[in-house]
This record gives C-alpha cells, structure tokens and sequence, in this order.
C-alpha cells in the first residue's frame, strides 16, 4: 500500500523559498504602508490646521493681527525647560489648540513646545520662533532620539511648514497672508530646486522643501522623491 507525501527535503526546500520570498517583499509592503501614514496624516494635518485658524479667525479677527512670533521655554540652569516661561505655549493654547482635537502638549528637552493629535502625530514650532513648524506624523521622540532636535530628519519623519501671514517683502511671496503652509520660504518657483540647488532644497539642503514636493503631487510621495519616509 502507497502512501503519498512529502519528504523533510521537500518541505525544508519549500519553506526555504518562502523565506527567500518573504524577505524580498517585506520591506517593499512596510515601505509602502509607512508612505500611505506619512501621506494620510500630511493631508490631514493640512486641513485640520488650516481649518482651525479659520475659526480663529472668527474668535479673533484677521490672522496677520493675532499672528506673533513667538520663543519657547527658557532652560534652566541644568539645561531643563523651566515651567510656564514658553511664550509660544500660551499662544497655541489661545489661537489654536481649542479648534483641533488635541490629546495632550508637553515641551521638548530643548524648550521647543508640542502637540500631540489624536492619530499619533505632533507638531511642534521652531524652539527660537515660531514661524517655522515642524510635523511628526508619528511619535516624534523616535524622530528626535534618531535624528536630533531642529532640521534633523526633515523629510524622513517630520516635515517642515510655515506660519508667517504676516510676513511681506521678498522669499514671503508663498506665505504672506496664508495659512499654515508647506514651507516654501525662498523658493525661486521653479519644481527642480524643491529638489536641489536651493538653500532649504529637499535632496541637497536642508529638508524644508520635502513638505512641498508632496503637497505637489497631490500628497502623494512621488517615485522620485529621495528619501525613504517613516512614522
């Protein structure tokens, strides 16, 4: 009587090619899944941001009135953030944190004030001033622990935007009288220097432009974009 099955060698060659097979495809899946968060909660952020400044708006009138630029927390003399000295803190919590689905704020060991949102992202303006803002779509001390505070990792796990309405003359053309926007402060207007060749060039400078060369294609990360993005 014939018993027909596999032998060891067969199974251990078959679970042998899965691996090989698993291991190719993975990253590309994980890859995949970190773009669509990174590009969901961009998009999100964007209109949620924007949305609650137009409601402040209705608080308190035009936002080139209200807009401050702002510091954080002093540092003590240990170099921790001393309590209730965040200038810039006092301003979220007045003009933007009652219009948007906070779960909680806290300052970075650097003084810089954050703003944990219900999704898991954050954002947190530019410790010496608040013009510049920078977004985690995920938990930001993994960004940070990584990448450092300031520029660090821009592009790869946090992106840079500006509020500065009020700002006039010449690299505020992008910003002037807008809301939060992708940081286009400088930029000559042509598509290749969001690239490279400019000062805050995504590929060749500092990271800020990275926010957008993904607002332009529709907030989406597209194929030629030089960094490989994560939450």
């Amino acid at each position: 009587m014939n018993k027909n099955g596999f032998t060891l060698a067969e199974v251990l060659i078959t679970l042998g090619i899965i691996g090989v097979v698993a291991a190719m495809t993975l990253p590309s899946l994980i890859q995949k899944n970190n773009n669509k968060v990174v590009e969901t909660r961009l998009k999100k952020f964007y209109s949620s941001i924007n949305q609650a400044i137009l409601m402040a708006e209705v608080d308190y009138g035009d936002k080139k009135v209200w807009y401050q630029d702002l510091t954080g927390a002093s540092l003590d003399e240990d170099g921790n953030p001393i309590e209730g000295s965040s200038e810039i803190e006092k301003w979220c919590k007045k003009y933007l944190i009652p219009y948007m689905k906070v779960v909680k704020t806290d300052t970075l060991s650097n003084g810089a004030f954050i703003i944990y949102f219900e999704d898991g992202s954050a954002l947190s303006p530019e410790k010496g001033y608040s013009r510049d803002w920078y977004f985690y779509p995920g938990n930001p001390q993994k960004c940070i622990d990584k990448y450092g505070n300031g520029i660090g990792g821009l592009g790869r796990c946090k992106w840079g935007f500006i509020f500065y309405p009020s700002g006039t003359g010449s690299g505020w053309e992008y910003h002037y009288n807008k809301g939060m926007d992708p940081y286009k402060a400088g930029w000559d207007g042509n598509k290749s220097s969001l690239y490279r060749g400019a000062t805050h060039s995504c590929e060749t400078g500092t990271g800020l432009f990275c926010t957008a060369i993904i607002q332009d294609n529709n907030w989406t990360i597209p194929d030629d974009y030089p960094y490989k993005v994560s939450y």
